[in-house]
């Protein structure tokens, strides 16, 4: 009685999902950065743009807010262009800058709450896109 080592197939490296996922996550990348570059203008520009709240536990000068979404954004932009030029490195940076962005736009759902749940959402598409996805080697 000989015995079946087989074992199932794994799933596909280069997923027409997941490729076309890396793709989608690095413009995303590249559009989330410029708007939060945009919205961090705007914090530090009027502080009265935003609403305020009071009691909020996790509350934050916006000026700081603004400078922090600039930087994140800036960087974004950057990781975003490399994603798409295929850049090893970007892929673990846009996870990490993906899942900083989930926990600022957690920290900044008072102020707008449905972008705020638009981004999230986005933000753990783009953690599963750039995870998932296995480019092909490139050859000399």
């Amino acid at each position: 009685m000989t015995q079946d080592t087989t074992r199932p197939a794994a799933p596909a490296p280069h997923s027409g999902w997941a490729a076309g996922g890396a793709v989608f996550a690095g413009v995303l990348m590249l559009v989330e950065g410029v708007l939060a570059v945009l919205q961090g203008i705007s914090a530090i520009a009027r502080d009265s743009v935003w609403a305020r709240i009071d009691g909020y536990v996790y509350r934050i000068n916006l000026t700081g807010w603004g400078w922090i979404l600039i930087v994140l954004g800036v960087i974004a932009v950057a990781t975003g262009a490399g994603i798409l030029k295929g850049a090893d490195w970007a892929r673990g940076v846009g996870i990490g800058l993906a899942s900083l962005s989930i926990i600022a736009q957690f920290l900044f759902l008072p102020y707008l709450p449905i972008w705020s749940l638009i981004m999230i959402g986005i933000d753990f598409f783009v953690i599963w896109a750039l995870a998932t996805y296995r480019p092909e080697p490139r050859t000399p």
